[in-house]
């Protein structure tokens, strides 16, 4: 079994594929994407979205696009929102998913949209369907593969890789304002909700955040 950490590109020709993918990774008022879970059954395609960006603007496009058979939004503040929307599939999309959706392969979510065009995602499965399937990819889409690894290294379930002591501080700093902006609460509260040092609580803080960060960002 491998992992394949891969970038996909459709070379400004997002919208060949699908409109909505055009409209996650080139759209002015979505600043950041991602999929989050998504169900694909060959004709239609459910994903559930979180954006930071402009959800009027969103629901607007999403308006607009015939293949789009519904959508649901639930707003996250003024500059965020979680989107479920529902696809008609195209030709081109299924050429897409068909690949990384069936036989032993399991796509790791989340799939990150950028506004560059680019798409980054985590695949497991046996090397020689990996490989069969990143041959199958159709144009207008290029695959670049970033990272190979193993489970192991995969970024599943992030939290995980944390001590119960780190978790419980993360989770205390969380609860207390630690990472508000501004700022409520230090890592002296930290420490007195865990019965330690100051300086133990801040340890755990930042052994917990560079785990966090390095699986997030980093696939580590």
């Amino acid at each position: 079994m491998k992992r394949l950490r891969v970038a996909i590109t459709a070379g400004g020709r997002a919208r060949e594929i699908h409109p909505m993918y055009g409209v996650l990774t080139r759209a002015p008022f979505v600043e950041r994407a991602t999929a989050l879970q998504w169900n694909f059954t060959g004709d239609a395609l459910g994903i559930l979205h979180y954006v930071e960006g402009d959800a009027d603007a969103f629901a607007a496009a999403a308006d607009d696009i015939d293949v789009v058979v519904g959508y649901d939004i639930e707003r996250v503040g003024d500059d965020a929102f979680y989107a479920y929307v529902r696809d008609a599939t195209t030709d081109s999309l299924a050429d897409l998913f068909g690949p990384i959706s069936c036989g032993g392969l399991v796509v790791v979510p989340p799939v990150v949209y950028r506004p560059d065009g680019t798409v980054r995602l985590t695949i497991f499965g046996p090397e020689a369907e990996l490989q069969a399937a990143m041959d199958e990819i159709p144009e207008p889409v290029q695959v670049t593969v970033e990272a190979v690894g193993s489970l192991a290294a995969s970024r599943v379930a992030p939290t995980a890789r944390l001590t119960d002591r780190q978790r419980e501080a993360a989770e205390a700093a969380l609860d207390l304002g630690y990472y508000d902006v501004p700022r409520t609460g230090g890592h002296e509260a930290v420490a007195d909700a865990l019965s330690c040092a100051p300086s133990t609580a801040a340890e755990h803080l930042r052994k917990a955040e560079s785990k966090l960060l390095r699986a997030v960002l980093r696939g580590e």
